[in-house]
């Protein structure tokens, strides 16, 4: 079917013609439009027509309040959204993708389609879109925060106490819709999703919606994919920054509730990254256990109270002062968000249960002095204070002897200190997720004792608990009283709210309190779907006209108070913040036990293969179903203020503007700009056509050039054997060149060689005729040695014959002196005469070798002139 055929049968099934097709054929036809404009040249024409069509097939032919519609026209979107760009569906958003989110009569699988739409935006990877994408997720992220119903902000609340139940539906619808949408984008990309939240994290008002939706994403079954990037990205950084610096007990307990879920993620994915986090994580235990109850502001302060504000202030003060944050973080502090009369701290007991399990030995290390052993990790304190100024050790002492001894002792201290622990592999590093959670929330004694109660204890003996069940712990009740709740349930009496004021038994809220604080099985009969009316009434009611007077065991608390405006503005705004306050720690405690069951009740499961009953995920239940029933009933009694003081705070809310006028001029911009962007295609496409046109005379040009060179081919090929004639005839001259240069090289090395035989050759006949006069000089010698030897003997017999006694010998003794001294100095000369005679004849012995060597190298030289031997010039010096 051709394109413009397309839209006429898109309008016939939207306007249920007679001769409209079928929804299922509608869509196949749209289905292989899709693969023909994939398959076309120019894809980008047929879809833009395709998108215009279907824009004024939406506003002239699609009614909003028809759900059948709204429902065909999303399959349609849903079918083409292969080939829609991101800018395309950023354009449908908020005519048709969002208020198909918020409309709750809209069936799932239309829901599931926009959901899609939107995923399939913020998926795709173009370049040329990627601002707009970043910015259309930055707007769904401020959609959720700003838009979506808030339980941390008074306004929403107020207005939330103003609407009727379908707008309170398509509230929360709404807000249900956004979560799973931004849920599925973030289990499918994890990086983008963290890298807006930290971008929105940084304002302090939105971090108590934020920490509610990562509770939210950490139940996700594949959230272990997003560990190992969240445990490196700078969100987590500033998730412990939070739980450090910010004040408010709120935000801190919603915080180390999302740490106390990521503690078994991390350590099952990441576990090098957890202990080289495991400092900073035990510092945030220190603060915990730190923390004092704080009073609420001035503004807070019921005026009826004789109390001097100024002195509270200052007292509060010094006993709990304020941390200074250090000068090189930048932080936007998130101070008390609920104005409560005391904001109490927030718990460290499942926070150190599960740090404990972790690593206990370190744990207990870091406990018995906190400051040396963040000293001894070197982790930099936060505050303008030292780590010894901010933490009070004497409380965080008395907090950790009441945890040590609430919680069973970790088998691995026998075996483990702390060095060990972070060195060796962990214990853990072969569990899963589950396992850990159940073992560890089996630590505390609390949790263990109603695990073995459940295992030892017959099920017949456990039934509903009565109210009186608990009485024994008072002074009032009985063994037989126990007995009797034990086996038929105790129903507490009803209040009755038609005349303003509640009379309410003090023994009923005793048995009520121990009931709800119990760890035993509970039933809730009649839950209140929504507030009271009576709640909200601005009528205000006069003391006279209350009930009779109650009996002595009675307690009765008007409703309604009959003091001045000022004063019930006060309390109701006391009454809001601290409902909202208990609401939205409600919700935490219950997302944490949801996701603590569901952890149990996959360990459950792994043991039940192995054939063991565990029922701590039931306990755990039963106990989220006991604080379920305390706080409704505190909710029910604030709500009935919070309607009486409705119309005096909505006046502090300022309504929505017309945001169809400005969708409108958003769109009509948006078409504009792809308008401009079709116009720049049309021109590309002419140049298109242009460079085409040249490529084709470029191609003629290279035909002739290949001819031309398919014949200068031949030719080469034709002279080819006188070309390689020619290349051996050249290689034959330089062959013939290099020879004749070594001929001349060696025939001038010959000539040289030639002079210096001569040379040599002068120089031995110098060298014999020296030898000769030296011969003949030594025979001289010889002779005149042999004279004196002969003159020596002589004068020895004249000596002898003047020896002789007479006067002959005195006569004689002068010339004998005389002829000794002569002897004496011939002797020396003549040895003398020897020892030259010896050096000459070493002498001769080295001239004979020399001799003989020149004559072997000039004999050498003779016979091979080309090798060119280097013969050492010999100068020999004779004295």
């Amino acid at each position: 079917m051709s394109n413009s055929a397309l839209p006429r049968q898109v309008r016939s099934v939207l306007k249920n013609a007679p001769d409209a097709l079928p929804l299922t054929d509608l869509l196949g036809l749209i289905d292989a439009c899709v693969t023909e404009i994939k398959s076309s040249d120019a894809p980008e024409l047929q879809l833009f027509q395709l998108e215009e069509d279907l824009h004024s097939i939406y506003h002239e032919v699609v009614d909003y309040s028809s759900l059948q519609q709204v429902e065909t026209f999303l399959a349609i979107l849903y079918h083409i959204k292969d080939v829609l760009p991101s800018t395309s569906v950023i354009s449908w958003f908020d005519l048709v993708l969002r208020p198909a989110l918020r409309e709750p009569r809209l069936a799932t699988e239309a829901v599931k389609q926009a959901q899609e739409l939107i995923i399939s935006a913020l998926k795709k990877t173009n370049e040329a879109y990627a601002e707009k994408v970043e910015g259309f997720r930055k707007h769904l992220l401020e959609l959720y925060l700003l838009d979506a119903f808030n339980e941390g902000s008074g306004e929403d609340v107020l207005e939330w106490a103003e609407l009727n139940d379908e707008k309170r539906q398509q509230r929360t619808h709404w807000k249900h819709n956004l979560e799973d949408l931004l849920l599925k984008f973030g289990n499918e990309e994890p990086k983008n999703l963290f890298d807006e939240i930290n971008k929105h994290f940084a304002t302090s008002s939105s971090r108590l919606q934020l920490f509610n939706f990562l509770n939210l994403l950490t139940c996700g079954p594949s959230f272990g994919n997003a560990v190992e990037i969240l445990i490196n990205h700078p969100l987590m950084n500033n998730l412990l920054l939070s739980l450090f610096l910010d004040n408010s007990s709120t935000a801190c307990t919603l915080g180390v509730t999302l740490i106390v879920k990521l503690l078994p993620f991390f350590a099952v994915h990441a576990p090098k990254d957890l202990k080289a986090m495991l400092p900073s994580l035990f510092a945030i235990l220190a603060r915990i256990m730190c923390w004092k109850e704080r009073r609420a502001s001035k503004a807070r302060i019921p005026v009826d109270e004789d109390v001097d504000v100024d002195f509270e202030r200052e007292l509060e003060t010094e006993t709990n002062p304020p941390l200074r944050i250090a000068k090189h973080i930048k932080w936007d502090r998130l101070d008390m968000v609920f104005d409560t009369m005391i904001s109490l701290p927030p718990s460290s007991r499942t926070y150190f249960t599960h740090l404990y399990y972790l690593y206990p030995s370190n744990t207990l290390k870091f406990l018995r002095a906190p400051v040396q052993y963040l000293t001894d990790n070197n982790l930099q304190s936060p505050y303008v204070e030292t780590w010894r100024e901010a933490l009070d050790q004497n409380e965080i002492r008395r907090r950790s002897e009441n945890l040590a001894r609430e919680h069973n002792c970790h088998p691995l201290l026998i075996w483990r200190d702390a060095i060990i622990e972070l060195s060796d592999p962990e214990f853990w590093r072969h569990y899963p997720i589950s396992r850990i959670v159940s073992e560890a929330v089996m630590l505390d004694l609390r949790n263990l004792v109603v695990a073995l109660q459940a295992r030892y204890i017959p099920t017949s003996n456990q039934g509903l608990l009565s109210s009186e069940g608990y009485a024994s712990h008072t002074e009032q009740a009985g063994e037989s009283q126990a007995s009797d709740a034990s086996n038929s349930p105790r129903f507490l009496r009803p209040i009755n709210l038609s005349s303003g004021k509640a009379v309410l038994s003090l023994q009923d809220m005793i048995d009520t309190t121990i009931a709800l604080k119990s760890n035993l099985q509970l039933e809730v009969i009649q839950p209140s779907k929504q507030w009271p009316h009576a709640l909200f009434t601005t009528q205000s009611i006069s003391s006279t006209s209350s009930p009779s007077s109650p009996s002595a065991s009675s307690t009765v608390i008007p409703l309604v108070p009959t003091t001045q405006e000022d004063k019930n503005a006060l309390h109701v705004a006391q009454a809001i913040s601290g409902l909202q306050r208990e609401v939205l720690l409600l919700r935490n405690d219950l997302n944490f036990e949801l996701w603590l069951s569901r952890e149990n009740a996959k360990r459950i499961g792994q043991l039940y293969l192995d054939r063991i009953l565990v029922k701590a995920a039931e306990v755990e239940r039963q106990g989220l179903y006991n604080k379920l029933r305390k706080y409704r009933a505190q909710v029910t009694s604030l709500e009935k203020e919070l309607r009486e003081h409705k119309e005096q705070a909505s006046t502090a809310k300022n309504k929505y503007a017309d945001w169809n006028t400005e969708l409108q001029q958003k769109l009509k911009e948006l078409r504009e700009e792809k308008k401009n962007w079709f116009l720049e295609a049309a021109s590309l496409r002419t140049g298109e056509k242009e460079a085409r046109a040249l490529f084709v005379a470029q191609g003629k040009l290279l035909a002739d050039a290949t001819k031309e060179v398919f014949e200068l081919q031949t030719q080469r090929k034709e002279n080819q054997h006188k070309v390689d004639r020619l290349k051996d005839y050249e290689r034959q001259i330089d062959q013939h060149i290099k020879v004749q240069r070594l001929w001349n090289d060696d025939f001038a090395k010959f000539t040289e060689r030639e002079g210096d035989i001569k040379l040599m050759q002068n120089q031995y006949k110098q060298m014999q005729m020296r030898l000769d006069s030296m011969e003949q000089t030594q025979l001289e010698m010889q002779d005149n040695a042999r004279a004196y030897r002969r003159q020596i003997q002589s004068l020895e017999a004249q000596l002898k014959l003047k020896q002789r006694p007479g006067k002959q010998s005195a006569l004689l003794t002068p010339e004998i002196e005389a002829s000794a001294a002569e002897n004496a100095a011939l002797k020396a000369t003549n040895q003398n005469l020897r020892e030259e005679n010896m050096e000459l004849k070493d002498e001769v012995t080295i001239l004979k070798a020399t001799i003989e060597v020149l004559k072997g190298r000039q004999e050498l030289g003779l016979t091979s002139p080309r090798s060119s031997p280097i013969i050492p010039s010999f100068s020999p010096k004779f004295e």
